[in-house]
């Protein structure tokens, strides 16, 4: 138990995925050990259950408590990042494929919620993409356009559900799909339990070796889990320390819900143009009213701490769009990993034969993670996947070279953090509830006092490759701004890439 104090409560948080899952207690075995109990992990698990294959998940909290817990559940098979800007990096056959794949995911959990009789408020939906300005209607011809090269089920139309767009307009995409996204977990946690598949809560997993014949799966506790195959689906690696992390960056996004009368604003998917966009959906509720989710906002994991400013302009923008909203009900964020190419990462893990890894959802993550349980399982039980060079690990993208400059410029600037001043001259000013970088002597302290007056002291450095964490005072916990690692207040490694705890001092 650790003493993260999370500050924001996300949607779905009244639904847990596996409330029957227990800590590793022994050893144990398995054909597949997948590391990570999200949408990627538990798809993954229920894959290889349905095939006959033994399965065990582990995770290092509770099962679907990860970012799968802080998504807004877009199911869309439309690029993040547009496809203009997909063709132009990877050409159209690789952006083809990518549209094919993530609708492919999105008629798996369509067909999954189906048979397995998974109540998860499933709904197939219309996409909706416009500009928010004038500026910005070239830039959705273009989006039009490369669309219909590549085979996407689109339409351009005029006129939008919301104040002042009532003749805008926009390009509208068939087949999308939203649902619950914790519901979903659990009912896949069920059906992989049924199969014989076990389920590993707070559990952490600390190396993952491959041998000629198999793989160890080592935890914190001394036990290990051995098998044939291992996948590592951790939202950001714990398995690696650069080979992936340098292609993708992890940016923190924001999230809040409305409640709203039923009716005001059709069901549907809606996402502006702006940069950082904005992301809109609806959410059953109960009797007359629904909830109204917005997000965005998102800026580079650790670059500022400004999360109230965040949900006052998340709050403004959806008011202006949708004037009639009722009170706000929730508000939380999460993090994204960004691709340099617009792609995640999925299959063998570079190095690797038996090892596979899942990452870089590029805003994504429920569609990528479905993807990802279908691709692997394809490579380890056909040998093959007509996906496998879309999503290569190891793959190097030419044209991103600019982005890759960009995104790795941050670990060089964030290392020259050490040698500056701390945020506070002395531990002694820290009020209650403040956490803050403190120089002492040539040590960059991570401190944080509680409102009982318990004062917290780790070091400042990250325990995946030593970058300089940051404090983030909406979910009080230290955040690494280089490849995405969250430690709670205590110095528990909350997320990865980082398994080890900041060190005491």
């Amino acid at each position: 138990m650790n003493v993260s104090d999370e500050r924001t409560v996300s949607l779905w948080a009244t639904v847990k995925a596996a409330p029957d899952a227990v800590p590793l207690m022994e050893n144990d075995q398995a054909d597949v050990i997948v590391i990570g109990a999200g949408i990627a992990g538990l798809s993954v698990a229920y894959e290889f259950a349905m095939c006959g294959q033994k399965v065990a998940v582990i995770d290092r909290g509770e099962i679907g408590s990860g970012m799968t817990a802080r998504t807004t559940a877009h199911l869309s098979s439309i690029c993040d990042d547009y496809f203009s800007q997909l063709i132009e990096l990877r050409g159209r056959e690789l952006a083809r494929q990518f549209y094919q794949s993530q609708s492919a995911a999105i008629d798996r959990i369509e067909a999954i919620q189906k048979s397995e009789g998974i109540a998860c408020d499933f709904r197939r939906v219309d996409g909706f993409l416009f500009p928010s300005s004038g500026a910005e209607d070239a830039s959705l011809e273009r989006e039009l356009d490369a669309a219909l090269q590549i085979g996407v089920a689109v339409e351009k139309i005029v006129g939008l559900p919301f104040v002042e767009f009532s003749a805008a307009p926009a390009l509208r995409y068939g087949r999308q799909a939203t649902f619950h996204p914790l519901k979903y977990l659990r009912g896949l946690a069920t059906s992989i339990c049924a199969r014989g598949g076990r389920l590993y809560c707070d559990t952490v997993v600390e190396k993952v070796e491959e041998a000629e014949d198999g793989v160890r799966v080592s935890t914190s506790s001394g036990l290990s889990v051995t098998g044939r195959w291992a996948v590592v689906a951790t939202n950001s690696p714990i398995n690696d320390r650069v080979a992936i992390h340098t292609k993708q960056a992890p940016y923190r996004t924001y999230a809040m819900s409305f409640e709203i009368d039923r009716g005001v604003v059709p069901d549907g998917l809606y996402w502006d143009m702006e940069d950082p966009y904005h992301y809109v959906r609806l959410q059953p509720g109960e009797g007359a009213s629904d909830f109204l989710l917005v997000g965005g906002e998102d800026h580079k994991t650790g670059a500022v701490d400004d999360a109230e400013r965040r949900f006052a302009a998340l709050t403004a923008w959806i008011k202006r769009l949708v004037p009639n909203l009722g009170a706000e009900t929730h508000r939380w964020s999460g993090q994204v990993m960004e691709a340099i190419d617009y792609t995640g990462f999925i299959g063998r893990n570079p190095g690797n034969e038996r090892v596979f890894v899942i990452t870089g959802d590029s805003g994504e993550g429920m569609t990528h993670g479905v993807v990802a349980s279908i691709l692997i399982r394809d490579l380890i039980l056909k040998g093959s996947s007509p996906w496998r060079d879309l999503y290569e690990p190891s793959r190097k993208t030419t044209g991103a070279i600019v982005d890759y400059l960009v995104e790795n410029a941050t670990a060089v600037k964030n290392f020259a953090e050490y040698v500056a001043p701390g945020e506070v001259d002395s531990v002694d000013k820290l009020q209650p509830g403040q956490g803050a970088i403190v120089r002492e002597g040539l040590t960059k302290v991570a401190a944080f006092r509680a409102e009982d007056g318990t004062l917290y002291k780790r070091s400042a450095s990250c325990t995946h490759i030593g970058c300089h964490v940051h404090w983030n005072s909406l979910e009080r916990c230290w955040d690494c701004p280089c490849h995405g690692s969250h430690f709670a207040v205590d110095g528990t490694a909350l997320n990865g890439p980082a398994v080890s705890p900041l060190a005491d001092l």
